[in-house]
């Protein structure tokens, strides 16, 4: 049942939700409740009268009480426990918080806090968010979606739960990951939290812990694989479709072996994107942009290793190799610049272990030939680092310390200033510290990390690691497919979004080593990449055909603002 719509007066102009609920009802709806801030007529109208306190309060009073909550939670994870009980009660007053403190409290309701909620997703749950898919209902999938509540869906949000950051398969307790991605959506990018749907897909789980705690939450069985598993996917994407038929869908968290063949099978029948194959691929794109402008390099004057070749990994790589061919560069001559190292080694061609979109990366064997080795027999990362000459270390291993001083420091002998981007999550899982690399390169080392660090004074100067965050282009990406009604995602609108990030980043940022903005201004930033797609959607004649000016009024004007807005009985 649906429980508002909103309106608009014909008289006064004035905008309105026509609500369908009352009394107690009223206040259990995260969508609706605003607790002590119902004005005193709509107390009379809604059957509230006597259920609240006489005082009415503003939204800023609200949120100063609800901060001074949070301030008296002890550790991050029961902040994260009491932002997801806010949220539960009031989602207006939970994302004005939100943005309030927006620094302060991503790294609580997303990464790296997210990752230790999820691994106790089923102990400390208190109520459901999002709706969980499984074998045994998706038969009534079209029944599940018309149930919903919410005026529209929009923007969907949805995860297996096999590879939930670097924690690996977590079941359906990786919930907390899309109700987390939606938060960042709402308040980074402006999408409306009424139209955002987080969905699990909840197919059983591998994960030993699970199956045999007692109050874990999800299906108690192996994982659902092979042609019963694309069955459920594509019944699935037809509800979709069937129901929410403009709607943007997010692949989040996929295993690496389901993630390629979901977005190379739905890309061009469903809106759709892969936040950890495109996404990050885009913001770590971005970074290096910032780089070679710090630099005054050019892709091609630079050697990539990239460490951990799986979506993310071989996202960031396609994206590098798409910069060096734009350069001008052929495939080969992109190839010898790019060291893919995954755990058997370097990629070689004719390697029986790589996969499908590994291939283009893999180095031919006669550019090894020479190379002095540890073992004959394998071709490491030291062995790498040692040949290859890199000036550009990438890490997305989840291996944390991987990237030693000994590897830092060989890296710094090939470049003045070397990047290293470390950009496992959550902290513990981080490859290296920025403190490790500017230790190593005597400050000059250009570092983005996956989560965030805390500045470092060095010699009289402030260094400062960005945080390489999919928050840079997800929301701004949503925001701007929605806005334009884009057709589909290219991957040149993902480049264009690439650009609009990093040309925000100003010469002061980059004197203090910063590769992305600044968090505080990441309202813009998704403006600024809405904007980028929803042009290169117009030129590409894939979205709305609007001037420069009307498109970016449009983008300005759609970001939603946490308020209250008068309500009136339906």
């Amino acid at each position: 049942m649906k429980t508002f719509s909103l309106k608009t007066d014909p008289l006064t102009g004035e905008t309105y939700n026509e609500v369908y609920l009352r009394g107690r009802q009223l206040l259990a709806d995260s969508h609706l409740n605003k607790a002590s801030a119902f004005a005193k007529e709509e107390r009379l109208a809604l059957g509230l009268d006597g259920m609240l306190r006489s005082g009415v309060s503003t939204l800023a009073s609200q949120a100063d009480r609800a901060y001074e909550a949070y301030q008296r939670k002890p550790d991050d994870l029961e902040r994260y426990i009491y932002l997801a009980g806010l949220q539960d009660r009031n989602e207006i007053l939970f994302y004005r918080l939100l943005l309030d403190h927006l620094e302060e409290m991503v790294p609580i309701v997303y990464t790296p806090t997210v990752g230790q909620a999820c691994m106790e997703m089923s102990h400390i749950q208190r109520r459901y968010r999002g709706l969980y898919i499984t074998p045994n209902n998706i038969a009534n999938i079209d029944q599940i979606f018309q149930g919903l509540s919410q005026p529209q869906v929009n923007l969907i949000v949805v995860t297996d739960g096999e590879r939930i950051l670097g924690l690996g398969d977590l079941g359906s307790d990786g919930m907390g990951i899309p109700v987390g991605k939606v938060s960042l959506y709402v308040a980074a990018g402006g999408v409306h939290p009424a139209v955002c749907l987080p969905i699990s897909l909840d197919v059983g789980t591998n994960n030993q812990r699970l199956l045999d705690d007692p109050l874990y939450l999800g299906i108690r069985r192996p994982r659902l694989r092979g042609a019963e598993y694309e069955e459920l996917v594509e019944k699935f994407i037809l509800g979709v479709r069937r129901n929410f038929p403009g709607a943007l869908l997010q692949w989040e968290d996929f295993a690496k072996q389901t993630a390629f063949k979901n977005l190379d099978r739905y890309r061009e029948r469903i809106l759709s994107f892969n936040d950890d194959i495109q996404g990050t691929g885009a913001t770590t794109l971005a970074a290096l942009m910032t780089a070679m402008r710090i630099k005054q390099s050019r892709f091609q004057d630079e050697r990539y290793v990239i460490v951990g070749l799986g979506q993310a990994g071989t996202g960031i790589a396609m994206n590098i190799r798409a910069m060096l061919k734009e350069e001008g560069l052929s495939d080969e001559e992109a190839r010898k610049r790019i060291f893919a190292v995954e755990m058997q080694g370097l990629l070689l061609e004719g390697d029986p272990l790589m996969e499908g979109p590994q291939e283009p990366l893999a180095q031919r064997r006669a550019a090894v030939d020479g190379w002095r080795l540890d073992d004959p027999g394998r071709i490491g990362l030291e062995d790498v680092i040692r040949n290859a000459h890199p000036t550009v270390l990438i890490g997305v291993t989840a291996q944390p310390g991987l990237f030693s001083e000994a590897i830092l420091a060989e890296t710094a002998k090939h470049s003045a200033r070397p990047i290293v981007l470390a950009l496992s999550n959550p902290t513990h899982k981080c490859e290296c510290t920025p403190e490790a690399v500017w230790r190593a390169t005597d400050g000059m080392g250009l570092v983005a990390t996956g989560s965030p660090f805390q500045p470092m004074e060095w010699k009289g100067r402030t260094l400062q690691a960005s945080q390489c965050n999919n928050m840079y282009i997800f929301p701004g990406l949503g925001l701007g497919a929605l806005v334009s009604r884009a057709s589909r995602i290219t991957d040149g609108m993902i480049l264009a979004a690439s650009r609009a990030i990093s040309d925000m980043v100003t010469p002061e940022q980059e004197a203090r080593g910063l590769l992305l903005p600044e968090m505080k201004d990441i309202r813009q930033v998704s403006a600024s990449v809405a904007y980028a797609l929803g042009r290169e959607a117009r030129d590409a004649g894939l979205g709305r055909q609007l001037d420069d000016e009307r498109l970016s009024s449009i983008f300005t004007r759609a970001q939603w603002e946490p308020a209250y807005m008068a309500y009136r009985p339906g």
